[in-house]
């Protein structure tokens, strides 16, 4: 018997709605109207200048695989996703409570490890490969971890958000998300004359203001860097595009050094000391003398000058243990055990492989799940179930058999759509949604996310480098008249 389809929630065009006779859910309903009177080949010829823009300004993406390095444009989508200040307040709210318990679990791990005696977390934490036991006893200010943190959400109707995971390492994806606005500001400036959008493009300042309120306290001026790994990262725009928004200087490990309990940076006019660095390097790049010995990207001695309070790294060495996907299952308890508290958003139902009953489950519904390397990322590593063919199922299940606590399992989600100008015109393709919680003195939320829009039909994965693109998001503003001054410089803020 034929599988029946699953139904898509579309954010925009509802096909049954009492509240709405045209079937347009509310805050769509005014540039539904715009978007009638557009003729196609104008949103075709925006599109054509867009590309353009983003090609001239050389906001590219390496995509590794079958061509290595091959360099691409991340297909941008002139139809914006739009949120209601409801539903951001919701998203915002409660993306701030989880990096909140994260880093609070992050701060245990490292110290007294009380969850872990709790009977919430098991011990065999203490042995995922992310967990870096050099860090174990090291005080960082303001016992942050995850300065920085992007947090995947996707949607299955009306009211239900679903965590779909944690990004605590170095998170990438925030320059398209003010890219996409400038993008969009420029080709439909009559938009933004006429809806209250919020502003997003004082992002890098408010994360240069946390950075720096990360330092040591006996720093007047903080000197803040951008480390990156080169040209060759994949993120290699972002990296560039941060440090010159934020005014400050762009470095790779060979223009840093160690003195004294102390990072240097060789500038023209001799060393400078560096207070914090927010690295856009995995930690096994970081210090070749306690990680790989073979790397030339980190700097020698960087460790024993973070762990000895001579410089902040931001993100914190030995997150990657808060993000990881076998992690991700216990971060409803660590809401609950840290903030006694209930977490305001769910996780999506989490098969743990390790355990002998979900295994079993997995492999007799392999066709109908989602399975996923539990230290995978990029879409890479893992098995759409209702889209493999027989031959991709059966290698899997020999790969989930031979190590199965390397995987997890999870319902294929029915992500909400939206309207996306593709080939045919406009049709409806599936996102997700990655705000950016920044944590220093408090927690900080930008009214903006980077919105992933998977272009190909039918496909669920959104990932850049699995031939994702982007939309700008739109978050409305509570009042219906232009932004006063105060809103100018709108966060959402929350003491961390």
């Amino acid at each position: 018997m034929k599988k029946s389809q699953p139904q898509f929630f579309n954010e925009m065009q509802l096909d049954l709605a009492a509240s709405s006779p045209d079937g347009v859910r509310e805050i769509y309903k005014a540039y539904h109207q715009w978007l009638k009177n557009v003729p196609h080949h104008q949103l075709n010829s925006k599109r054509m200048e867009a590309e353009l823009l983003f090609r001239r300004v050389g906001i590219t993406f390496n995509v590794y695989g079958e061509n290595d390095g091959a360099e691409r444009l991340i297909p941008f989508d002139v139809l914006p996703r739009i949120l209601s200040a409801k539903e951001w307040r919701h998203l915002s709210t409660g993306s701030i409570q989880r990096v909140r318990a994260l880093n609070m679990f992050l701060h245990d791990i490292y110290h007294d490890q009380d969850i872990i005696k709790a009977g919430i977390m098991p011990a065999t934490i203490l042995a995922n490969s992310q967990y870096r036991p050099e860090m174990f006893g090291v005080d960082v200010p303001n016992q942050i971890y995850a300065h920085i943190a992007g947090v995947d959400l996707v949607r299955t109707s009306e009211s239900q958000f679903y965590v779909l995971e944690d990004n605590l390492r170095t998170p990438s994806g925030v320059s398209y998300m003010l890219e996409d606005r400038k993008m969009m500001m420029r080709l439909f400036p009559e938009l933004f004359r006429q809806y209250p959008i919020a502003p997003v493009e004082h992002y890098p300042q408010v994360l240069l203001n946390n950075l720096r309120a990360v330092a040591q306290t006996n720093v007047q001026e903080p000197t803040v860097v951008v480390l990156s790994p080169g040209a060759y990262n994949s993120a290699y725009f972002e990296h560039a595009f941060l440090a010159q928004q934020m005014g400050i200087e762009l470095v790779e490990g060979q223009d840093l050094f160690v003195r004294n309990n102390a990072v240097y940076m060789r500038t023209t006019e001799g060393p400078q000391r560096v207070d914090v660095i927010y690295r856009r390097i995995d930690d096994d790049y970081l210090d070749p003398l306690v990680f790989n010995s073979n790397s030339m990207l980190g700097v020698p001695g960087l460790l024993s000058v973070y762990r000895n309070g001579g410089v902040t790294l931001a993100n914190a060495v030995g997150t990657g243990v808060a993000d990881d996907k076998a992690t991700y299952i216990h971060v409803p308890a660590m809401i609950r055990f840290y903030l006694g508290e209930e977490p305001l958003l769910e996780n999506v139902p989490t098969y743990e492989l390790s355990k002998e009953d979900d295994l079993a489950y997995t492999l007799a519904h392999l066709d109908e799940l989602v399975v996923k390397e539990v230290q995978g990322s990029g879409g890479y590593g893992m098995l759409v179930g209702p889209a493999a063919s027989k031959q991709e199922l059966d290698e899997f299940r020999l790969r989930i058999i031979s190590s199965p606590a390397s995987y997890i399992a999870q319902p294929t989600l029915a992500l909400s759509t939206c309207p996306t100008l593709v080939e045919e015109g406009i049709a409806p393709r599936h996102v997700d949604l990655r705000p950016f919680v920044l944590s220093g003195k408090t927690c900080t939320l930008v009214p903006g996310a980077l919105c992933r829009v998977a272009m190909k039909e039918g496909s669920l994965v959104v990932n850049s480098s699995q031939g994702g693109g982007t939309k700008d998001t739109w978050v409305l503003e509570e009042e219906v008249e232009a932004p006063s001054k105060a809103k100018v410089n709108q966060v959402e803020e929350m003491v961390c």
